[in-house]
């Protein structure tokens, strides 16, 4: 059996594995079905055995498939790291680093922090988007990320990380709101207030359900949205109160009609770490920025 195989063929195996069937990877790699299906059935000769059967729900792996999936998978972040870094050696640079982060750390200092950064270390690219967490911790593993950043409440199996910078989750009120004066706050007491939520479903949304759950109550929210920018600003018109992270939304209490009245739970002081994968595999320029991200973090006390 030759034993060699091609990136592209290897790729197209995945494709057809993770979309099951010929069709969808043909739509995700840009090429025609049959191009495919003849990669696929020439890959079936070279290894001699069947690699994808077809059940009721498309196109799966066989045993044989499986494993050669994981092992194609490996070999494709190998390639995909290797090309981007010698493409930044091409150009001039030193390598270019992949992150996804969380919806909470990017509208606070993430894209600060990365400014600085990159200012410092003028050859290094950074590719930055907005995952949810789960997401976050799927990328790193799977490689189609370098660093992930989010909330430390998330699992990370498998994967390493540094701690990275905390935030503050606060009551926001208008300023003529009664609590605007107020030093601090218990959830329990602006619990009935709480009426704008923020992206529900996510990560702090989960979190204010929880402590509510926990004292028998339900949130009152009437309006949500999906950004803490939005909330900011519906707050500010006196359509309601929220929680919101003071390091996402003090520009708002800057130059709006907003207060922010710190929440004295212990929850309230949320800490963020920085997700790696554990296996060696993460770049130098990676590397650097984490060492970078984790020197910013803010340890409270």
């Amino acid at each position: 059996m030759n034993r060699d195989f091609d990136t592209l063929t290897l790729r197209l195996f995945v494709a057809v594995s993770e979309e099951g069937s010929i069709a969808g990877a043909a739509v995700r790699e840009s090429l025609v079905a049959s191009a495919v299906s003849k990669r696929i059935a020439a890959l079936e000769a070279q290894v001699g055995t069947p690699l994808l059967v077809r059940g009721r729900r498309g196109i799966a792996p066989t045993a044989a498939g499986q494993a050669l999936l994981r092992e194609a998978r490996q070999v494709l972040q190998v390639m995909a790291r290797l090309h981007a870094e010698l493409s930044g050696f091409a150009s001039g640079l030193t390598g270019s680093v992949r992150v996804v982060a969380a919806p909470s750390v990017l509208h606070e200092r993430l894209a600060e922090d990365i400014g600085l950064f990159l200012r410092q270390h003028p050859g290094v690219r950074v590719g930055l988007a907005e995952m949810v967490s789960p997401d976050i911790v799927r990328a790193v593993r799977e490689g189609t990320a370098d660093l992930g950043v989010l909330w430390d409440q998330t699992a990370l199996p498998g994967l390493g990380s540094v701690a990275y910078r905390a935030d503050h989750l606060c009551v926001a009120v208008p300023r003529g709101h009664r609590w605007a004066r107020r030093a601090r706050l218990r959830f329990d007491e602006a619990l009935d207030e709480l009426n704008v939520a923020v992206a529900p479903g996510g990560m702090m949304d989960t979190l204010l359900r929880r402590e509510a759950a926990r004292l028998g109550r339900l949130p009152p929210w009437r309006i949500q949205v999906s950004g803490m920018d939005a909330a900011a600003r519906l707050v500010a018109a006196g359509l309601g109160a929220s929680v919101l992270p003071r390091e996402a939304v003090e520009g708002h209490a800057s130059r709006d009609a907003l207060a922010l009245v710190p929440l004295v739970d212990a929850w309230a002081l949320r800490h963020f770490r920085v997700c790696h994968r554990a296996d060696g595999s993460t770049t130098a320029a990676a590397r650097l920025l984490l060492g970078h991200l984790e020197a910013q973090a803010i340890r409270p006390g």
